[in-house]
């Protein structure tokens, strides 16, 4: 609950600034009549209504189990999540790439250019704001891990796709600048529509990389390995148990894991023991680890549990 809490805070910030520089960008595209600035108005116009996905996305997946959902919610979270990606890539990069296409077959010089670098400088100073409030937060919940592959292992995507939103937004900004300056020194408007082409670009491969770490989380990925190493223990420590042989964990949500521990119990121990063995691993799992929401509990022989990872080994 407090990586969600944390996780708005983030959302919240990137919205209001969004919206704010979203509507400052449309009024200067209109007075100016540069390409670019309309693009990066599209731009934090798509990213406001990301962080309203994500927003919702939050609410639907923190809804309890029930019939039709008996493990949960979580993956709305994913869903919207994914959304998000194909929206940036749809509608920032895609109206983007078309206001360039435009913009250099017909070019126009931009009037009042003023304008635009004040827009601009005001848009960088806010969306530096919100990204430095995602970077915050996206520092905490990494840890000790590389930016990359606390990326590749997190199971939160809403703080890093805000993070990486917010810096394609101030990459886009600068684009923006750079094309806009280049375009009035030079007298050449055309490179007002090359830098919205580069702003596209940018979104793009933002979009691609989003969709990519979205898509694994929607199709279900295992807890973090330590989190696996931890239930084993607990496992091997009940007395009951002769060997912990291995768990198949995925995670539902940010939240929520459902987990499947392969068991082998002392011979000697009748139903009623292994019963009460499953709610005592059961119970000492939850303690430690308050997202495993489901834990399945089965009795297998090393042997078998090995020929079937084996099996899954060779599928891959």
């Amino acid at each position: 609950m407090a990586a969600h809490s944390g996780s708005k805070k983030v959302i919240y910030a990137a919205l209001l600034g969004n919206l704010l520089i979203a509507i400052t960008k449309f009024v200067a595209a209109a007075f100016t009549g540069s390409s670019a600035m309309l693009s990066e108005g599209v731009h934090s116009l798509v990213d406001t209504g990301n962080e309203i996905l994500l927003l919702y996305g939050l609410r639907r997946a923190s809804r309890p189990p029930d019939r039709t959902h008996p493990f949960g919610h979580g993956r709305e979270l994913y869903f919207w999540s994914f959304i998000v990606a194909l929206l940036v890539f749809a509608l920032g990069a895609g109206v983007s790439f078309y206001e360039g296409v435009a913009h250099i077959l017909a070019p126009e010089p931009a009037q009042n250019v003023m304008i635009n670098y004040i827009v601009l400088g005001l848009s960088l100073l806010f969306e530096g704001v919100s990204w430095w409030i995602a970077l915050r937060e996206f520092r905490t919940q990494k840890g000790k891990l590389g930016y990359f592959q606390a990326v590749r292992t997190s199971k939160d995507p809403t703080t890093f796709t805000v993070l990486f939103e917010d810096s394609a937004a101030l990459l886009g900004l600068l684009i923006a600048m750079a094309g806009i300056a280049a375009a009035d020194w030079l007298e050449m408007p055309v490179l007002d529509g090359v830098a919205s082409i580069g702003i596209a670009l940018v979104l793009a491969a933002t979009a691609m990389f989003l969709a990519r770490e979205s898509k694994g989380l929607l199709m279900g990925e295992p807890a973090l390995p330590s989190v696996q190493a931890s239930i084993l223990r607990i496992a091997q420590q009940d007395p009951a148990v002769q060997r912990a042989n291995g768990v198949i964990t995925v995670h539902m949500g940010p939240n929520q894991i459902v987990a499947a521990l392969s068991t082998e119990f002392e011979d000697h121990l009748k139903a009623p023991e292994i019963e009460s063995c499953i709610e005592r691993i059961e119970a000492v799992i939850r303690a430690a680890h308050p997202q495993v929401v489901t834990l399945f509990v089965k009795p297998q022989t090393i042997g078998t549990w090995i020929t079937r990872r084996n099996r899954l080994d060779v599928l891959q």
